[in-house]
């Protein structure tokens, strides 16, 4: 495999990182290591800066102290958690996906056989294989889904970045990508999602960062999502926001519930 010789080298790494929203602290000095070739998720209750630090490694528009190290050279994909697409434009899902293709094409650059082979590719790899002369209007929040993972793929990046990529989705269509996955694993791929579902993190991914808006807990998976650890996260998002800096939550907005639940 390619990334043998570099698999665990870090991909990034966090030194006393502050994330502020608005002015507000949403993650206190966090440090650590997110490794190459790693399947990591982000998990805490709500209100806890997981959306926020996603954001902040993505180089979003947050307000950043401390200091994030990045491995070079490092091409990044994010895949934030609203859906982008304009239901309305007239675009067929075939275009939509392409757009992955524009590092190396171009915004304006024409598909050759490579590009055609390749956008194939990806809309079979999701699903989606002989649907790009659809609309993206006509698609359902899965097929849509589906859409953006496939450009995702497009963009041959190193790093992938995914804000509750599966949040309002179908189960069959979860299914279906979370088995990705793997793969971009295999294919030396460093994978950092924000999750909402503790059963996703407990079935694909090897590492678990739990967040209340300070550090719980880093580590394998099963080693994080304890019970003890659930609870403390839950109560320390509670005491932030009752008596830390900026007490109200900025964060991601509630989503549908889990199937294990953080204790209120």
């Amino acid at each position: 495999m390619r990334f043998a010789a570099s698999a665990r080298r870090p991909v990034l790494r966090l030194h006393e990182l502050t994330v502020s929203w608005h002015g507000h602290p949403v993650v206190h000095r966090l440090s650590g290591v997110f490794r190459t070739a790693g399947l990591t998720a982000i998990v805490g209750p709500n209100g806890a800066g997981k959306s926020s630090l996603l954001a902040a490694l993505a180089g979003g528009r947050v307000q950043v102290t401390g200091r994030i190290e990045r491995r070079l050279p490092q091409r990044l994909a994010y895949l934030p958690q609203a859906d982008e697409m304009d239901l309305q434009f007239p675009i067929r899902l075939g275009e939509f996906v392409a757009m992955g293709l524009w590092s190396r094409i171009g915004w304006w650059g024409g598909l050759g056989r490579q590009e055609r082979d390749l956008l194939h590719e990806a809309l079979v790899t999701t699903g989606l294989g002989g649907m790009q002369s659809r609309l993206v209007g006509e698609l359902s929040v899965g097929q849509r889904q589906r859409a953006r993972f496939a450009r995702l793929m497009l963009q041959n990046a190193d790093l992938i970045l995914l804000d509750e990529p599966f949040n309002a989705v179908d189960a069959r269509t979860t299914c279906d990508l979370l088995d990705l996955l793997p793969h971009w694993r295999a294919q030396g791929r460093t994978v950092i999602a924000v999750l909402h579902e503790l059963e996703h993190a407990l079935r694909c991914f090897d590492e678990a960062l739990m967040l209340a808006r300070e550090l719980i807990a880093w580590g394998p998976v099963g080693q994080v999502l304890t019970a003890a650890n659930l609870e403390r996260a839950g109560k320390r998002v509670q005491s932030w926001n009752e008596f830390g800096p900026g007490s109200e939550a900025k964060d991601a907005p509630p989503a549908a519930g889990p199937e294990r639940k953080f204790p209120s």
